[in-house]
């Protein structure tokens, strides 16, 4: 069965251009207009889907080629967009830029959901050679299906008629051109922009809605869209197993990074997922079977973390009696004994991993990261690897046995990462279940023979 799945995806020249603005806004105006509207975010990042979702209101998903590969990125965004009247898709950085070799790039990614790129410019300091710009990006590489430009930070009418003029001469269609406004500005902080459990912004956005209202051709995106070429619909995945396992997940201000489509491998395998908040919460949830502590900001809220000493000290001790834990970068490093955040205060943390986590003004790490199991443990055997993005300013001092050795894709550098003790991995690594499905199974393995001691 086909269907033409509606597709565009916003692209950029370079990271700040402001396409996450433009999109978050693009999403909020189809909204308005009743369209049932799906958005998706290229690459590993978890912070912009979340403002996907405040505009939308629908969860956002990440489509990254390295994480899951390729075959399973297109049966993430058939299966998740079946339905939607639209879909809204973010680039990452610049057009193409991804991982070596072009991998996980928007231009890559909108050759395997054969999409139409819109390409945000920014023109704040820009005339005529904006429409220079444009060109090199189309006949960079013909393949990538560029159908126009969404000019942004203009400072007047004349500002934008000089460059839609030159365009023209191009033969490069212009949709729409954003005006200068400080109102826009969405707060950033070291890892990019503030997450919105954060910062519940929905003024911005309507704002920003607005100006995406009256000053783009949102008819002519939509039309685009509608266009897209046919692509084949895949039936609905079902659960593995009715073996349902009760799998804690923290959730809250200071843990949020997680990709959907993981958790829901881990539902079709049996999982029953329960949200919890190490902030709030004085307990884990009951009888359960398996803990995942996702990235997120844990620094921002060590004081909090540290003054719940009810639920620091039950992680502790269910770390203790062999729970399965699978623990991402904050989560990590909520683990260790002590956080020391930004401004070299120190919080004393569960005390699980013999350790420290210092916040430094300098990024230790970033990029897509393959991993060598080196001995059995919770996500498979010695030798399996798994595909995995790692992005931190914040450097940790462990004593604990190390469970990966890790190889840079960029660069090719290898070193040891991560701890294993009993039922616990945890790293800085984070992973796409979707992208490792022996790494689901076994976790989920592993799950099933805890709960049954």
């Amino acid at each position: 069965m086909k269907n033409n799945f509606p597709r565009i995806i916003i692209a950029a020249t370079q990271s700040g251009s402001g396409k996450t603005t433009i999109t978050t806004g693009l999403i909020a105006a189809l909204k308005n207009r009743g369209l049932n509207v799906q958005a998706y975010k290229v690459g590993p990042d978890y912070i912009d889907t979340g403002w996907h979702e405040l505009a939308g209101g629908k969860i956002s998903h990440n489509l990254d080629s390295w994480l899951v590969g390729a075959d399973k990125l297109k049966e993430i965004f058939i299966e998740t967009s079946d339905g939607a009247d639209i879909s809204i898709i973010e680039g990452v950085m610049g057009l193409y830029d991804g991982g070596r070799g072009g991998i996980s790039s928007t231009a890559e990614i909108s050759k395997l959901l054969d999409a139409q790129v819109v390409l945000v410019i920014d023109a704040k300091s820009m005339g005529t050679s904006a429409a220079a710009v444009a060109l090199g990006f189309r006949e960079f590489d013909k393949s990538v299906k560029l159908a126009g430009v969404i000019l942004n930070r203009l400072g007047s009418d004349s500002h934008k008629k000089m460059i839609i003029d030159a365009l023209d001469d191009l033969g490069i269609k212009c949709f729409g051109a954003i005006k200068r406004n400080e109102e826009f500005y969405l707060p950033e902080r070291y890892l990019g922009l503030v997450p919105t459990t954060e910062n519940n912004n929905i003024d911005v956005i309507e704002k920003i809605c607005a100006a995406v209202e009256n000053q783009i051709d949102i008819d002519a995106l939509i039309t685009i869209a509608k266009n897209s070429t046919t692509l084949e619909k895949i039936s609905n995945h079902q659960p593995l197993t009715t073996n349902h396992l009760k799998i804690a997940v923290a959730k809250d201000e200071a843990f949020n990074f997680y990709y959907e489509s993981s958790l829901n491998e881990l539902e079709r395998l049996g999982a029953e997922i329960i949200y919890f908040s190490p902030l709030d919460d004085k307990n884990l949830p009951k009888n359960i079977s398996g803990l995942i502590i996702g990235g997120g900001f844990p620094e921002m809220f060590a004081a909090k973390l540290q003054c719940n000493k009810k639920i620091r000290a039950d992680i502790f001790h269910a770390a203790q009696d062999g729970l399965p834990i699978l623990a991402e970068c904050g989560g990590f490093m909520y683990l260790m004994r002590e956080i020391i955040n930004p401004v070299g205060r120190a919080f004393k943390m569960c005390g699980v991993i013999d350790g420290v986590s210092t916040m430094t003004n300098k990024l230790q790490t970033v990029g897509y990261v393959e991993a060598e199991i080196l001995r059995d443990c919770i996500l498979g055997k010695a030798g399996d690897k798994i595909r995995a993005h790692e992005f931190h300013f914040s450097a940790s001092q462990v004593s604990d046995e190390k469970i990966f050795k890790c190889r840079r894709m960029r660069t090719g550098k290898e070193y040891f990462a991560g701890v294993c003790k009993k039922n616990l991995v945890a790293s800085y690594l984070h992973i796409h279940f979707a992208g490792c499905p022996s790494a689901a199974r076994n976790f989920i393995q592993a799950c099933k023979n805890f709960q049954r001691q």
